[in-house]
């Protein structure tokens, strides 16, 4: 065996093992998941988990894994304008999440992570009774995602986890105060890629 042999292969396992370890894995049997991959919500932690397609399948049904972990679902559907000021939340970019116990949440990026209130529940009743679409969300893993800012008038229902990666964005891309110049072209970008599907 010679060093130059040696030391490449050691280099090779060491590259090997880099790649592995920023390559996503199925937080459930460890598989690697491509990157438009399945999400489980966890109840119990309130986080979203990657999960393989085999996994996925294991959680279609309501109930499964004793209600923990719930199957994010895929479908995007865009809404006319609905007034959401009704709900008392600050911001134009926000999202709602419905729970399970008749609660509503609302959750706005910010550069330090997603900012939390709670919504009168009462007030999201009247809200849905306008738009019939909003009585369909699928409480904890959909939710109503709303952009109003620079002008914009998007009104979206959406899995969580698209709400969740526009928070990242939103963390990745702030600089200073205001958010500086990258932010909302990103912010714009993200709403203008999102896509109907069933």
């Amino acid at each position: 065996m010679t060093v130059d042999g040696a030391l490449a292969r050691v280099i090779r396992s060491a590259a090997d093992r880099a790649a592995a370890a920023e390559a996503e894995r199925c937080e459930l049997c460890a598989a690697p998941v491509p990157g438009d991959h399945p999400h489980l919500y966890d109840t119990g932690a309130a986080e979203v988990r990657c999960v393989c397609g085999p996994c996925s399948v294991l959680f279609a049904e309501d109930g499964a894994g004793q209600g923990r972990y719930r199957l994010v679902p895929r479908r995007r559907v865009r809404l006319p304008s609905v007034d959401t000021g009704v709900l008392g939340v600050p911001v134009g970019l926000v999202f709602f999440v419905p729970r399970d116990d008749g609660t509503v949440t609302a959750q706005g990026p910010s550069p330090a992570g997603a900012m939390r209130w709670e919504v009168d529940a009462a007030a999201w009743q009247r809200l849905a009774g306008t738009c019939p679409q909003l009585a369909s969300v699928a409480p904890e893993v959909e939710a109503l995602l709303v952009n109003t800012v620079r002008g914009l008038d998007e009104h979206w229902i959406v899995p969580v986890d698209d709400c969740y990666r526009m928070v990242a964005l939103v963390r990745r891309e702030w600089r200073g105060l205001s958010g500086g110049g990258r932010v909302w072209p990103a912010v714009e970008r993200f709403f203008a890629q999102l896509t109907e599907r069933s």
